[in-house]
């Protein structure tokens, strides 16, 4: 799973119907149609993915000429979208979109349209929408239906910088206050971590709606398809503080679909406070996400910081009409990351927020190693519990909120870092091998709480013995910190931890999960 590398795909352009039509402001802005103009609406667009699943699915011929196949890193970073020839850029409106173009990883042409009073009229590639620089390409050889591969859109706060990009299979990604780009967003997965290969939906149109000008919020609409189901999205997006984007999606199997993933999360996490098996870098920490974040249906609010696991990870977290679920990024001290470079202080957290009947499922998550920060090794996503079978309408809504924070946050008392070591106490003899957990909480009652308060750790373990438990105040994040260590039994098979803090019977803070996999007994060496 190389990082934001997959691949968009092939689809088929719109029906025949009217003339070419362009929104006056895409005319003026020197755009061009390819082919004619037909009516367009998400009930279309809906009956078209049905249809599409009814059918064979066809691969799309992946062919590029051959000098933009050949481009490399550096000559695909040359090629730079002008400014003026963006979507809507000679209007007074409060967005425009600007569009990748073709070559690298991206390989699979991607068809864009603009929809302006009722009608979609497909975008032609124009060698003069772009600045080739340094690629070595030549624009005018190119094919006129050469097609793109994906979009960013800019907002009218600061035209130069982006709020959001569709790039790649059906990833997507936006930012919030910090401007600040990080994990991404699916459309769909599909078989994620099992015993055979990821299959990758694709985008393979794209329909761009002209927004009123006093609009805050643009409309995107996008066609999905892969081997296993085809699909109709149709994204609301509201740039600010915390980007909102309020998703519908209609899905189609053509097939049984084992492990289907609705609004995956991906993200990156090599090493942190909690995880040091990749701390081979100068800087203290390196990662998008610290950990997911679930509102379960029945309120309890659950924090699973993330590692980089020696073999491939997955966990299943059952639950019913979820109320939310997400990758964070809890951590934002720059102090712990130092860089200075790429900002993963700053990077947005990402909350699904589900609407409507969700039923019976799983958030479900899955950790891959990863060896440094390139390749995104994290994902999680919902996945109902109703088999999902070949010739059904799968309907499923949500929002979902990019930001430094989530939109709700637990009224109790929250993780706000997860330490790890060798256990033992210090100065002492240690008796036997065993690991460390120190949890800090913040937030809730714990400031308020009088040195004479009785908190308590309550922690359980599926495996080994719980050893030393305690809670004690801590000033620097006026909480308390629970710590315990843990003392295997011979299994290296994965444990589970769960911890929150109580006070008179009463929840004080959320619940702390983990699962740990202990080292091979020839492995826990004793100091």
């Amino acid at each position: 799973m190389q990082r934001r590398t997959l691949l968009g795909a092939l689809g088929a352009t719109a029906g025949l119907g009217a003339l070419p039509l362009l929104s006056p402001a895409a005319q003026a802005a020197g755009l061009k149609p390819l082919g004619k103009a037909a009516p367009f609406d998400y009930a279309r667009l809906k009956g078209r993915a049905r249809q599409l699943s009814a059918a064979a699915y066809r691969a799309p011929a992946n062919v590029l000429p051959p000098d933009i196949a050949a481009l490399d890193w550096d000559q695909y970073q040359a090629i730079q979208f002008k400014a003026d020839h963006a979507l809507w850029a000679d209007e007074a409106l409060r967005f425009q979109v600007r569009l990748f173009h073709l070559g690298l990883f991206f390989k699979r042409p991607v068809h864009m349209f603009e929809v302006h009073d009722g009608q979609a009229q497909e975008l032609a590639y124009d060698p003069a929408m772009f600045d080739y620089g340094k690629s070595g390409l030549v624009g005018e050889k190119q094919p006129a239906d050469l097609g793109f591969a994906g979009f960013r859109i800019n907002f009218h706060t600061d035209f130069k910088l982006d709020v959001a990009a569709f790039l790649g299979a059906s990833y997507f990604r936006a930012v919030g206050a910090s401007r600040q780009y990080g994990l991404s967003a699916r459309g769909l997965a599909i078989d994620t971590a099992m015993q055979r290969p990821e299959e990758f939906p694709d985008f393979t149109e794209f329909y761009l709606e002209r927004p009123d000008p006093r609009s805050d919020v643009v409309v995107v609409y996008a066609l999905l398809d892969s081997p296993s189901v085809a699909g109709a999205y149709r994204f609301a997006i509201a740039p600010g503080d915390t980007l909102l984007m309020d998703v519908d999606a209609a899905l189609y199997p053509r097939k049984p679909i084992e492990r289907l993933g609705i609004a995956p999360c991906t993200s990156m996490y090599q090493t942190g406070e909690n995880d040091r098996r990749m701390a081979n870098d100068w800087r203290p920490e390196i990662h998008d996400s610290d950990g997911l974040a679930m509102h379960t249906g029945s309120g309890e609010w659950i924090w699973r910081p993330l590692t980089n696991p020696v073999s491939l990870g997955f966990n299943a977290f059952a639950d019913r009409q979820p109320r939310g679920f997400g990758l964070l990024q809890r951590d934002r001290d720059f102090e712990h990351y130092q860089d200075d470079g790429v900002f993963y202080d700053r990077r947005p957290s990402l909350w699904v927020e589900p609407k409507g009947d969700w039923g019976d499922g799983s958030v479900q998550l899955v950790e891959i190693p990863t060896v440094d920060e390139t390749f995104d090794n994290i994902v999680a996503f919902w996945h109902p519990a109703a088999p999902v079978k070949a010739g059904q309408e799968l309907l499923v809504a949500y929002r979902l909120h990019w930001g430094a924070e989530p939109p709700v946050q637990p009224p109790a008392a929250r993780c706000v870092a997860t330490r790890t070591g060798l256990g033992g106490v210090i100065g002492r003899q240690r008796p036997h091998w065993s690991w460390r957990f120190a949890v800090d909480f913040a937030g809730g009652e714990l400031a308020k709480l009088g040195d004479a308060a009785d908190v308590e750790p309550v922690i359980t373990a599926s495996r080994g013995r719980i050893e030393i438990p305690s809670a004690r105040p801590l000033a620097s994040v006026n909480g308390y910190r629970l710590m315990f260590d843990l003392a295997p039994d011979d299994s290296t098979e994965q444990i589970t931890l769960r911890a929150y803090l109580r006070s008179g019977g009463r929840a004080l803070s959320e619940t702390w999960l983990y699962q740990w996999s202990p080292p091979p007994v020839a492995q826990r060496v004793l100091p």
